[in-house]
C-alpha cells in the first residue's frame, strides 16, 4: 500500500481508501451488516487504513458500521466523514427527496451553519466510537450559508481537538478558494474516474497548484468500469445505478468493449480490471488517493492490491490513448 500526505495537513491516508457510501444500504440496494464489517477489517489488515464514509450513507448506518468494524483498532486508523447533508432538519437549501424502499422518503437540505455543524459533528462522534475526526468535510455547498461562516466552524473543532482537518467535497474552484482563504483546507473530494474527468479541466490543477490533496470518488464509476455489468444486468430495488445512462444501451456497449481492449494489460499483470482503473486512477497527477467501495472482505483485498500494481508508462499511453477515442452520450 502506499501512504501519502493529505494535501499541507499533518495526515496521512492510504491511496487506495475504503468508500463507505454502499454498506449503509441507502441508494445501494441494501447491504449486509456483517459483510461490511468484515470487509472494514480485512481492509485494515491490506493497509488500506483510511475509511470515508458521512452521516447521509444510510441515514448514519454507514458511520456505525464503520464505528463497530474499528473497535479497538481506531489508532492506527484515518477516519473521514462528513457534515451538511441533513434528513432529519428542515433548514438550508432543500436539496432532493429521495424514495428508498429501506428507508422511505425523506426531504433532504444541505445546512452547513454553524449550529447544525456542531449538531451533526457530535453525532458522528457517538456514531462512530471515537472522539476526534481526522478529516471533516462539507459533503455539498449549502447556498444559504457564507463559506466564510462554515470555515470558521471548522476552526471552532479544530481548536476543540474534535477533528484534526478540514475538507470539502463536490466544490467548485471558486468555492475551494473561498474557503482557502479562510481557513487552510486539507482537500477537496470530487468525482473521478475514466469516464467521467471534467475535474481534469480545473479542480486538479488548481489543487495541485495550491498544495491541497484531492481524495476522488467513484473511481470505478459505481461499478461499470470492473467490466461484471453486461447488457441485461439486474439491479436490486432501490439501486440508484439502474436509472443511469451510463448503465444503458449504447453507452454501456461502448464502455465494454473499451474494458475488452485493455484487458490485455490487466492479464499481463495478472490483475482485474478494477485493479487496473483503480491503479490507473492513483498515478494521475494531483490525485492522493481514490474511494473504493466493498461489501464483502474479498473485494476490498482485490481493491486493495491495486496499489501496488505497476503500470508502465506505454501502458498508461495505451490505456490514454483508447480513452481519447471513447465517445459517450452522457
Amino acid at each position: 500500500m502506499q501512504y501519502r500526505q493529505l494535501g499541507s495537513s499533518d495526515l496521512k491516508i492510504s491511496a487506495v481508501t475504503f468508500g463507505a457510501w454502499a454498506i449503509g444500504g441507502w441508494m445501494w440496494g441494501g447491504a449486509d451488516e456483517a459483510d461490511a464489517v468484515a470487509a472494514i477489517q480485512a481492509g485494515i489488515d491490506a493497509g488500506v487504513t483510511s475509511i470515508d464514509t458521512a452521516p447521509m450513507y444510510g441515514y448514519g448506518r454507514s458511520e456505525e458500521i464503520v464505528g463497530k468494524a474499528i473497535t479497538g483498532r481506531r489508532d492506527a486508523l484515518q477516519i473521514l466523514t462528513k457534515y451538511c447533508l441533513r434528513w432529519n432538519a428542515k433548514e438550508g437549501e432543500f436539496l432532493f427527496s429521495p424514495d428508498d424502499p429501506r428507508f422511505g422518503k425523506t426531504d433532504v437540505y444541505r445546512n452547513a451553519r454553524p449550529e447544525s455543524i456542531m449538531y451533526e459533528c457530535e453525532q458522528s462522534l457517538r456514531r462512530l466510537g471515537i472522539d476526534c475526526i481526522d478529516l471533516y468535510q462539507c459533503h455539498w455547498r449549502d447556498g444559504t450559508t457564507p463559506l466564510e461562516v462554515t470555515m470558521e466552524a471548522m476552526d471552532k473543532l479544530v481548536q476543540q481537538g474534535k477533528i484534526r482537518a478540514a475538507g470539502v467535497s463536490n466544490f467548485t474552484v471558486e468555492e475551494i478558494a473561498a474557503c482557502k482563504a479562510v481557513f487552510p483546507l486539507a482537500s477537496d473530494q470530487p468525482p473521478f474516474s475514466m469516464v467521467h474527468r471534467q475535474v481534469e479541466a480545473d479542480v486538479l490543477p488548481y489543487c495541485r497548484e495550491n498544495n491541497i490533496g484531492v481524495i476522488v470518488y467513484s473511481p470505478l464509476q459505481r461499478g461499470l468500469l470492473t467490466g461484471k455489468i453486461t447488457p441485461g444486468y439486474r439491479f436490486n430495488p432501490g439501486d440508484h445505478r439502474a436509472d443511469s445512462p451510463l448503465f444503458k444501451g449504447e453507452n454501456l456497449r461502448k464502455v465494454n468493449t473499451f474494458l475488452d481492449k485493455i484487458r490485455p494489460v490487466a492479464d499481463g499483470h495478472r490483475a482485474t480490471l478494477a485493479q487496473l482503473v483503480i491503479a490507473w486512477t492513483i498515478r494521475q497527477p494531483g490525485i492522493t488517493a481514490a474511494l473504493v467501495g466493498a461489501r464483502n472482505p474479498s473485494q476490498v483485498t482485490e481493491n486493495a492490491a491495486a496499489a501496488d500494481l505497476k503500470i508502465t508508462d506505454e501502458e498508461m499511453s495505451t490505456i490514454n490513448s483508447l480513452l481519447d477515442e471513447l465517445k459517450l452520450d452522457a
